[in-house]
């Protein structure tokens, strides 16, 4: 088998976005493997053998050993994942991560100058540790998730039956090889169960059905044949899924048997090409772009203040070594370098949480991006519905339920003795256990006639046994024969000459023809698949039917089979309506299947919108077409994937769950994918979270945690930060008109590294039950404007104590500044700590909302060491001395009144912005 090497360079041309390069790969691909095995669909089984250099009979062994060494393992591309030091140094790649070494250096180096006059700054390791300690649990969580999700995989290990001859004139044999070792020109024997290894060309089928839905998204199994184009009526096709001849790779055979011979192997089959565009570097999500974003504008802050807290401390005291020293405390003090730490721990809480709910977090930063999906792309087939074939009604030939059709249907499922499909199974499964066994009794079982793709449909011939028995199934005498034929509507319906109405039997004339036709496309219309039930008489006395005798039917009435909604799925999704998060539904199946599931959930359909139409859009207008359609249909998985992109370009956080390969570009290109321990594992691969159980309110439960995460981070940010850029305003005060430093560097260093400390308890607080309800993203420019709203608040009373120390205590000159210095420390410290609990929630704090015990103690510990820090042994080390008693009534007031202003000015923000946190 020829097939035509397609590198990157000929599939997009440059000057493109790197996401959009990968697209046109993709495309480009898909289109070059589907339009060669579409062609090859239209080749005599022979011409298809002589290609591929092969012989009905299999490959000689060594022929096959010669092949796999040229052509390579049938394994298709997939992401390996970095090696552990890769990852480890993945972990520390962070904007603040990078402030903070910076830091460091500088810091280390002041030191090294004057590392005879100065002792070791004590900031240097203890900062130093907090970045091996966020950089190392990072490692650790996102290592163990990639550990656990390769233990998924290599649970199991699949082979395949191959026919193999050991010389040229051996016969034949089948042996069980593993699938990556299969080749081109190896002829494959396919039975129910089996997965199909590589794209194959089918030379013999018998009651093949064959699943598709990984790279379809029909939930129904299709019938494949060892047929050519327009046999039987077929027409030509472009798209290889849709060949009837073709079996293809991430296939599984669900009922019957085929052999085949393999006509392209790993990168070159159907999936292949597909998975070799979807490995590498993954597009930039939510989180990414919000956590840079937020990193800038801090750093464009400490750009601003630190200058200008050098130039001003420099000109006013006239110490230029001195003020340098303290514009990098201040630069450690305005960068919250606990933030690394406090996202990974929330991350990392996170993770832990979701994996009680048998969850596997393998990208961390997949929680906060799920708790700011607005937008759930889920497949119908599973999420949304059981993933089950169930039997939905059973009509008369004027629709109405009708029990009869029902026991005709199980007579002809349950005596047939072929491999019985996933219908057959949904039928017997509607009648009672006990009634198989009074079944067996009143029949005995005379002929059967096969399924068969041709004829599409099966009988069987029944004899009524001599037994007492009331109104049953079959009322035909003793001495007669009943075929039961169940098929196809097209071919049944053509077999009919009359019909029964009412328990009567009457000709089945052109009128009532199509009647009876427009009841079963009724159905059709409702995602139903429709098949038809039809009797005849023989008496008794032959042994031996076949397909001649289906003639001259009578229509007892219509099967209708659905994959049913799941009964969780309308509960799951008005939760996720209740948190603000749009579902809309992107699947492979047909449009009247997919409204009719959508429906069932409670979804408002509306439009459905194929994927035909989506390739006939531009990115302008599809954009415009995503935001008012919630069901897609009939898409491949480059339509998927331009539908997720879209909806990014709209603003919105996207999710989505998805579990076939044609499911994998929507899954990376998404903000977060998701897939399931059951999926193919380019799917998993592709994803940031996978579930072992496919569940949707696992996915909701999902949204709170991931919203609980990213409101602990946000509130750490917004309050360090505010904090912060107080401190910093009123150091600039205090530096222009107090003629000693206002605070030592040791001191800002002391304080900011207490009130990190009771900040470690952030990812243990708890989210007020408001916040959890609407998707939470990044805002930046809110960030700022909260900094420059609140952060002054504090200023004002650092500005009162500055006052207070100066006009009440007398700490108004050098010789004082000690006191000065220790009294703005305290109160500092402790307005820093304090107002936590007042930006923590929008709510007045203790009374409507209370924080967790963690964060209570924490903040009670580190108050309590600000308050005796001065009356302490260190106190002297540290450049203080223990504050008069008096003091604390005024510290106490300005506490109070700080607290109440910020109340105040919240209610006020919250009012003008409508939002807090």
């Amino acid at each position: 088998m020829t097939n035509t090497t397609l590198t990157p360079g000929k599939l997009a041309p440059p000057g493109r976005t790197r996401r959009e390069r990968k697209a046109a790969e993709l495309e480009a691909r898909t289109r070059a493997a589907g339009d060669r095995l579409a062609r090859i669909s239209g080749w005599p089984a022979a011409q298809v053998l002589q290609d591929s250099r092969a012989t009905p009979h299999g490959l000689r062994q060594d022929d096959a050993e010669l092949r796999l060494a040229r052509g390579g393992a049938n394994v298709v591309a997939h992401d390996t994942g970095p090696r552990w030091y890769a990852q480890l140094a993945k972990a520390f790649w962070n904007p603040f991560i990078g402030i903070l070494v910076a830091l460091l250096a500088v810091m280390y180096v002041q030191w090294l100058q004057a590392a005879d006059e100065e002792p070791f700054d004590p900031k240097i390791p203890i900062i130093g540790a907090m970045v091996l300690v966020s950089g190392l649990l990072r490692f650790w969580q996102e290592h163990r998730s990639a550990g656990a999700a390769a233990a998924l995989r290599a649970l199991v290990t699949t082979t395949t039956a191959v026919q193999r001859r050991a010389d040229r004139n051996a016969a034949p044999a089948t042996v069980e090889i593993p699938m990556d070792r299969v080749v081109v020109g190896d002829v494959v024997r396919l039975a129910a169960g089996d997965l199909v290894p590589a794209d194959l060309r089918l030379l013999t089928a018998k009651d093949l059905m064959v699943s598709q839905a990984a790279l379809s998204g029909e939930s129904l199994p299709v019938a494949k044949a060892d047929t050519r184009t327009h046999d039987y009526g077929q027409s030509a096709t472009t798209d290889p899924v849709e060949a009837d001849n073709l079996c293809l790779m991430g296939t599984s055979v669900t009922s019957g048997t085929a052999t085949g011979v393999v006509v392209a192997t790993g990168a070159d089959t159907y999936f292949g090409s597909m998975a070799g565009s979807l490995v590498g570097e993954r597009p930039e999500t939510s989180f990414d772009a919000g956590v840079k974003k937020v990193s800038f504008l801090l750093i464009r802050f400490m750009l601003v203040m630190v200058p200008l807290v050098f130039a001003v401390n420099g000109f006013t005291k006239g110490d230029w070594d001195e003020a340098f020293m303290f514009a990098v405390a201040v630069a450690v003090g305005l960068t919250p370098e606990m933030l690394p730490m406090v996202v990974t721990t929330n991350l990392a809480r996170g993770a832990v949480a979701m994996a009680k709910r048998k969850v596997v977090v393998k990208r961390l930063n997949a929680i906060q991006n799920l708790g700011a999906m607005d937008v759930l792309c889920t497949d119908k087939t599973g999420t949304l519905t059981e993933d089950r074939i169930v039997l939905d009604r059973y009509l008369d030939v004027h629709g109405r339920e009708d029990t009869e059709v029902l026991e005709y249907a199980y007579l002809n499922s349950h005596f047939q003795t072929g491999l019985r499909n996933l219908m057959d199974r949904a039928v017997i499964d509607r009648v009672a256990e006990a009634e198989e066994v009074v079944v067996d009794a009143r029949f005995t079982k005379v002929d059967e006639i096969p399924f068969d793709f041709a004829r599409r449909r099966m009988s069987v011939v029944l004899s009524r046994n001599d037994l007492d028995s009331p109104e049953g199934v079959a009322e035909h005498a003793v001495g007669e024969h009943c075929l039961i034929t169940k098929g196809a509507v097209e071919e049944v319906l053509a077999l009919c000459t009359h019909m029964t109405d009412g328990g009567r039997r009457v000709a089945l004339d052109a009128g009532l023809r199509r009647r009876v036709t427009r009841t079963a496309e009724d159905n059709n219309r409702q995602g139903l698949r429709v098949l038809a039930v039809a009797t005849r008489t023989f008496p008794a006395g032959c042994d031996a039917y076949t397909v001649a005798d289906e003639d001259g039917l009578t229509l007892v009435g219509f099967l209708a089979f659905l994959d049913p909604p799941k009964a969780d799925a309308a509960a799951a999704l008005r939760a996720l309506a209740d948190k603000g998060v749009a579902v809309k539904v992107v699947t492979g199946d047909n449009e009247l299947v997919a409204a009719r599931v959508c429906a069932d959930v409670g979804i408002d359909v509306g439009a459905v919108v194929t994927g035909a139409e989506v390739d006939a859009l531009d990115d302008g207008e599809l954009r415009t077409l995503v935001r008012a359609t919630t069901v897609f249909a009939k898409t491949n998985p480059v339509q998927k994937a331009r539908i997720v992109r879209a909806l990014r370009a709209e603003g919105h956080t996207v999710g989505f769950l998805g579990d076939g390969i044609n499911d994998a570009a929507a899954l990376r290109d998404a903000d977060v994918g998701v897939s399931v321990d059951t999926a193919v594992d380019i799917a998993k691969e592709s994803a940031d979270i996978i579930l072992l159980e496919k569940d949707l309110m696992v996915l909701e439960q999902g949204v709170e945690q991931g919203r609980t995460t990213f409101g602990n981070t946000i509130k750490y940010i917004k309050m360090t930060a505010s904090s912060n850029f107080g401190n910093v305003f009123s150091v600039l005060v205090a530096s222009a008109f107090i003629p000693f430093q206002p605070m030592l560097a040791i001191h800002l260093l002391v304080q900011n590294l207490a009130y990190d400390v009771s900040q470690l308890a952030t990812p243990w607080d708890r989210m007020d039950p408001e916040y959890l309800r609407g998707p939470r993203t990044w805002d930046a420019k809110g960030i700022a404007r909260f900094m420059l709203f609140i952060g002054p608040i504090s200023s004002v009373f650092d500005i009162t104590t500055f006052l207070v120390l100066w006009n009440v205590f007398g700490a108004d000159s050098d010789a004082s500044q000690t006191l000065f210095q220790s009294g703005w420390f305290v109160e500092g410290l402790l307005s820093q700590t304090l107002i936590v609990h007042m930006i923590r929630t929008r709510k007045v704090p203790f009374i409507g909302s209370r924080a967790s015990a963690p964060v209570m103690v924490m903040t009670a510990v580190v108050m309590a060491f600000g308050l005796l820090l001065p009356f302490s042994p260190l106190a002297p080390a540290l450049s203080m001395e223990a504050l008069p008693m008096s003091y604390f009534p005024w510290l106490i007031a300005i506490l109070l009144a700080y607290c109440a202003l910020t109340q105040a000015v919240k209610t006020w923000y919250i009012r003008r912005f409508n939002t807090w946190l």
